[in-house]
């Protein structure tokens, strides 16, 4: 049974933290979330625990962790849900060959190279309990992630939504978004299938059957209580609706041997699209999950990274390599298809840096793969570290690539409207 003084202690210790240093970041013009994602690294071994064990001992004991861990991944389920709230798979069919082309070269070639390094680390960083195949496809989903609400944050602060910078990559992020995860679902899916759970087969058939339940049954559902806002506003009876619809679908694709992340996400896919719905329901969860339960989240992520594992000048080799080729595949590859596709070479640089972006996604991503034993905890601190890296270089290299007196202003108005939707997950 958890310890409600020390559980109490905990949560308020993480948020003060998280709050105080994500502003601190913020006056260096950088996402809060980052400010965040380092409060969480501090509370951890990291810091904390290397500076004052006794101290981390009694503040973040083993066995008090259980319920942080539970209260966060409910968070996590309902930021899920928002950013499926926030795509609109049908204004994301009307874009450009140009958008289109970058999104999947920017997912293609991270993903192949996320591969291609596992084959030197993987017998390096992990042993034979853990399949090779399992290894490379992580890795090479885990490469090719774009944090699409840091993407958004970073696109507002520099005013940039409304410029062709700013639409191609929301619109490629989206994309990215959505692809990713369900890279990932079959991989868990294939994984979890080799646990014996389920056969792959069977998992596959009742996914499909789930998606059917989701699209033809959970979806009008959903379509009614839109109607019925538009008529007298969101009550608490249709909140508590949508409650139950997101963790029905999460328990499910978790009972599936997917996860319950994606299930939560998927709800948020199907759920109706009106703007006034979207963002009142947006408004309604946001407060709670951004400022409380995702930094819960952050510092569990903390307490599981340890960069002393990276002793060494090998174990920093692997570490740099990890960096390289992350910033290679995905800044690489979306510049280069950008300058394919006719963009001058200063935009399709900064697109580059903000496909590059992965913060708080790649986070959700490495916290899988260490609970389901693919990842090492040292391979799982560098991989942390390049999330960080990423994210954090986007806002000053974009200072420099995209300078203000280069903002064009060239509305793209099919991509605008999904453009500022995505922003609404203010904070994160």
């Amino acid at each position: 049974m958890p310890n409600l003084m020390l559980l109490i202690l905990q949560i308020g210790v993480i948020i003060a933290a998280a709050r105080c240093i994500g502003l601190l970041f913020r006056k260096f013009q950088q996402p809060q979330v980052i400010g965040e994602i380092v409060a969480g690294l501090l509370l951890g071994p990291s810091l904390l625990g290397h500076v004052s064990p006794a101290l981390s001992a009694q503040l973040f004991p083993p066995a008090s962790l259980g319920a942080l861990n539970a209260i966060s991944q409910v968070g996590l389920m309902i930021y899920m849900f928002l950013v499926g709230l926030e795509l609109d798979l049908k204004k994301l069919r009307s874009l450009g060959n140009t958008a289109v082309v970058i999104s999947q070269v920017s997912i293609v070639v991270p993903f192949l190279l996320g591969i291609l390094i596992a084959l030197f680390l993987y017998p390096r960083l992990s042993d034979s309990s853990v399949r090779f195949i399992a290894f490379a496809l992580f890795m090479g989903a885990a490469m090719s992630v774009t944090a699409f609400p840091v993407l958004a944050r970073i696109l507002t602060d520099r005013k940039l939504l409304t410029t062709e910078v700013g639409t191609v990559s929301i619109a490629c992020a989206a994309v990215d978004d959505v692809s990713a995860w369900c890279i990932l679902a079959g991989i868990i899916a294939l994984l979890r299938a080799d646990e014996g759970q389920f056969s792959l087969l069977l998992t596959l058939g009742a996914l499909v059957f789930y998606l059917i339940v989701m699209i033809y049954v959970a979806s009008p559902l959903l379509r009614r209580l839109e109607t019925s806002y538009l008529r007298g506003g969101l009550s608490f009876d249709m909140i508590a609706v949508i409650i139950l619809v997101l963790l029905a679908s999460g328990w499910v694709t978790e009972w599936l041997g997917v996860h319950a992340l994606f299930g939560a996400f998927f709800a948020g896919v199907i759920s109706p699209k009106n703007k006034e719905f979207a963002r009142e329901v947006s408004s309604r969860f946001e407060p709670l999950t951004v400022v409380l339960m995702l930094p819960l989240f952050f510092a569990l992520t903390g307490l599981r990274t340890n960069v002393s594992l990276i002793s060494g000048y090998t174990m920093w080799f692997y570490c740099l390599l990890i960096i390289f080729v992350a910033i290679a595949g995905k800044l690489g590859g979306a510049m280069i298809a950008a300058r394919v596709k006719g963009m001058p070479w200063r935009e399709s640089a900064a697109i580059g840096l903000l496909m590059n972006t992965r913060g708080l996604v790649e986070l959700v991503i490495l916290n899988i793969g260490l609970d389901m034993g693919v990842l090492s905890p040292t391979l799982f601190s560098m991989m942390v570290l390049m999330a960080l890296t990423t994210t954090f270089m986007a806002t000053p290299l974009l200072h420099w690539v995209y300078p203000e007196h280069m903002l064009r202003s060239r509305e793209q108005p099919e991509i605008k409207d999904v453009a500022f939707e995505q922003a609404e997950l203010k904070g994160v």
